[in-house]
């Protein structure tokens, strides 16, 4: 079976705009990209991101949401309800049918009913809207488990970070509490010590086991790159980088196969 093949429009490529990062995903080869949606004041814009990526006849598969204050979804964070919703109505607008969120960040709060009803008003809205929802597995175990055990809506489920899998932790995850939720997976690699966003195989993931985890958990997804031209990628041009991801995506491709 072949697969969609995505990368990430990131907004954090050194010393590159987001048109120049776009327009590189378009001569490596990528049809299909994520945004994401920070509502941070990027110049460009997320509105002009967005278009400019239409207008290049690139697909948006899906977008990021913002996790910027997340932690406050299990305080007092009603205010958070509200922007998520309007996050899903720019989606619904711009047909894209699944977002990614996080459940927590480095400031966590003891996960709890009250952030659950809350999550809960997002995801039932998203489903009125058609658009799945998938929450990323970062930073303390425990979290996914909450949500998804108490959330059974079918537009509900995982979105599978293998950095976040292998930094914060160290490969030690139960794959079978997920099988068959897994909706979406951001591939890139890391040695462990931080969250790099290298272009898989750079880093010491074992790809295989991996691969071989996703696969049990029956997941048909696309692959969908998570990377950053920063640090040593800088000795080659962003054409390049965006060329070579292409090439690693379908690497990981042939793994499922």
């Amino acid at each position: 079976m072949n697969r969609e093949l995505i990368v990430a429009v990131s907004n954090a490529n050194k010393n590159k705009n987001a048109f120049e990062t776009i327009d590189a995903i378009k001569a490596s080869g990528f049809k299909n990209v994520f945004i994401q949606m920070y509502n941070r004041n990027w110049q460009p814009t997320q509105e002009e991101q967005l278009n400019y990526i239409k207008q290049l006849g690139l697909n948006v598969t899906a977008a990021h949401l913002t996790y910027d204050g997340i932690d406050n979804i299990w305080h007092d964070g009603d205010y958070l309800v509200n922007n998520y919703i309007n996050n899903l109505i720019t989606c619904y607008n711009n047909d894209i049918k699944l977002v990614m969120m996080h459940l927590t960040s480095k400031d966590s709060k003891e996960y709890n009913a009250l952030g659950l009803t809350r999550i809960k008003k997002i995801v039932d809205f998203a489903k009125e809207l058609d658009i799945k929802v998938a929450f990323e597995n970062v930073h303390y175990p425990g979290y996914l488990e909450y949500v998804l055990t108490h959330i059974k809506n079918d537009n509900v489920g995982l979105c599978f970070d293998t950095g976040h899998y292998h930094y914060y932790f160290q490969d030690n995850f139960d794959f079978s509490k997920f099988k068959d939720r897994i909706l979406f997976v951001h591939f890139h690699d890391n040695h462990g010590t931080y969250d790099e966003h290298l272009l898989p195989f750079d880093g010491n993931i074992n790809w295989l086991n991996v691969i071989n985890k996703l696969k049990e958990c029956n997941y048909i997804g696309p692959i969908a790159l998570e990377i950053v031209y920063s640090n040593n990628y800088l000795n080659q041009d962003i054409n390049s980088f965006y060329k070579e991801g292409y090439s690693r995506a379908k690497r990981i491709e042939k793994l499922f196969k």
